[in-house]
């Protein structure tokens, strides 16, 4: 079981950064690959970037390919989410989730564990 608290989201202008913070509960959370996930009023979650439980492989959406950059601390049960060049189009309640297979996946469905959610809204 994995417990998943998000922070450091807000209100930015375009063009300004934000990093986001995922801290998770539970002795095993260095085995869990972690995703980020977004979603924006009207429409589904989207998958947003990845990362394996040793932080050795990330993968990203390509609307965020390039300024966005997800990390982690094993040590500090925290993945990061680190946003730069920040759009309107970016605004939406950012997700941390944990899963316990092997592999990074794009679908909100094959994760188990979710945060509640913080907000980013990037105005233009």
């Amino acid at each position: 079981q994995v417990q998943l608290v998000e922070s450091g989201g807000g209100l930015v202008q375009a063009g300004d950064s934000l990093r986001l913070s995922c801290e998770a509960s539970g002795r095993t959370f260095s085995s869990y690959q972690m995703g980020w996930f977004r979603q924006a009023p009207g429409k589904e979650r989207e998958f947003v970037g990845g990362i394996t439980w040793s932080g050795g492989f990330t993968l990203y959406a390509d609307s965020v390919k390039g300024r966005f950059t997800i990390s982690r601390d094993n040590a500090k049960n925290t993945v990061y989410l680190q946003m730069n060049s920040l759009k309107p189009e970016d605004t939406a309640v950012y997700y941390c989730a944990a899963r316990g297979s092997t592999y990074i996946r794009r679908s909100a469905a094959d994760y188990a564990y979710w945060g509640q959610g913080t907000q980013v809204t990037v105005s233009s």
